[in-house]
């Protein structure tokens, strides 16, 4: 498992507000203890970017509304000990004044940004200034990926999906995706687990954001045997539920299958992640012979795992296994599957997936169909 000792963080910020000003916008943060941050700039959509410490937030909604140049901000956890705020541009901009004011009698830590419109050939030169900075900051990646046991023949990677500074879905009654992922993600470990053929890597095992790239990388380290990604969606139609499983196919079954696509492969922009420098691997890979293998056996998973919902009694949708190119699917040496538990806008299924037993149910649906799989395949 990709474990993250839990802690809590030791700074609280007591309040964020816009300020609109004939010439420029101000980002405000009151912030308890000193702030420690990084700023940077992103293109494709334009964005500004601001690293801090890891802090608890007062206030729970993760996404606001913007103001003057800012179209929209977000913020939350972004990796263990960092934090990320995002801001969303309408045009491009540049930092006229970056400021830190020290506590008084009635205040906290003040950190504003003051920002002013700009060009796109300065923006640019201020992206390209940002992306030094940050290849001259990264740290050599050293990955202690444990040897399976001889007696654990396969190896699962259970991918929860979203987390962090990235929620997905919002349920009706406020809830997010990303912690109902987590939690059901956490119970099919367990139900995995059981049975000693197994070795069960949860791509992250806490609320903290990881990359699509960074989910097919786990996959391919750890020599994953099978991916099972869960998600839970929503969209504009409240009468729909029911889960679905996707397989990857570049092009898409039906129109909601690519939208849905679309939406979750922007999960990266969401969290402030440069797309020029992902790998292309994850960006387009090939659909070679290999990969057509590797396809053969996600559909075969998926088709033993859609009888297993129904025995169960969990609703399943009317086209439910569904083609699409998610870029977390796309490891071209992994059998991999979404599973979309249930759809959040539906009152039925957000109720179902909240609860324990509807998890529990999940998970152990899950885990027979990987029995079922394995035995399959093993002869």
């Amino acid at each position: 498992m990709i474990s993250t000792p839990g802690y809590a963080a030791q700074t609280t910020i007591t309040d964020v507000r816009l300020g609109l000003h004939k010439d420029k916008t101000r980002f405000v943060i009151e912030i308890d203890q000193k702030p420690e941050y990084k700023i940077f700039f992103l293109p494709n959509p334009d964005r500004l970017v601001i690293d801090m410490q890891e802090v608890n937030w007062l206030d729970e909604a993760t996404s606001k509304k913007g103001v003057g140049l800012i179209e929209s901000y977000r913020y939350g956890l972004f990796r263990q000990g960092t934090s990320r705020i995002v801001l969303d541009l309408k045009t491009p901009v540049k930092i006229l004044r970056e400021t830190i004011l020290p506590p008084t009698d009635k205040k906290p830590y003040r950190f504003f940004i003051d920002i002013a419109k700009t060009d796109q050939a300065q923006f640019a030169k201020s992206v390209e200034e940002s992306r030094k900075r940050q290849v001259a900051a990264i740290k050599p990646r050293q990955e202690n990926v444990p040897i399976p046991r001889s007696q654990l023949k396969h190896t699962i990677i259970v991918d929860a999906g979203h987390g962090g500074i990235d929620p997905g879905a919002i349920g009706k009654s406020g809830i997010y995706e990303k912690k109902l992922t987590l939690a059901v993600a956490k119970k099919l470990k367990t139900e995995l687990e059981k049975d000693n053929r197994y070795r069960v890597i949860l791509t992250r095992d806490r609320d903290t954001f990881l990359s699509l790239r960074e989910r097919v990388d786990i996959a391919r380290e750890y020599k994953g045997d099978l991916f099972i990604s869960v998600h839970a969606d929503s969209i504009g139609r409240s009468d729909i539920r029911g889960s679905t499983v996707y397989t990857l196919s570049e092009n898409a079954s039906d129109a909601e299958a690519a939208a849905l696509a679309a939406n979750h492969d922007k999960a990266d922009v969401i969290a402030g992640v440069d797309l020029q420098e992902q790998d292309d691997t994850v960006q387009g890979i090939l659909i070679d012979l290999a990969q057509r293998e590797t396809m053969n056996f996600s559909v075969k998973f998926a088709k033993l795992l859609l009888p297993e919902f129904r025995s169960s009694g969990i609703k399943t949708g009317s086209r439910s296994h569904r083609f699409a190119g998610f870029r977390v699917l796309k490891a071209p040496d992994v059998p991999s599957v979404l599973v979309e538990l249930g759809y959040l806008s539906n009152r039925q299924d957000e109720e179902f997936l909240k609860s324990q037993s509807g998890q529990l149910k999940m998970a152990k649906a899950i885990s027979r169909a990987v029995e079922k799989y394995f035995n399959e395949i093993e002869p």
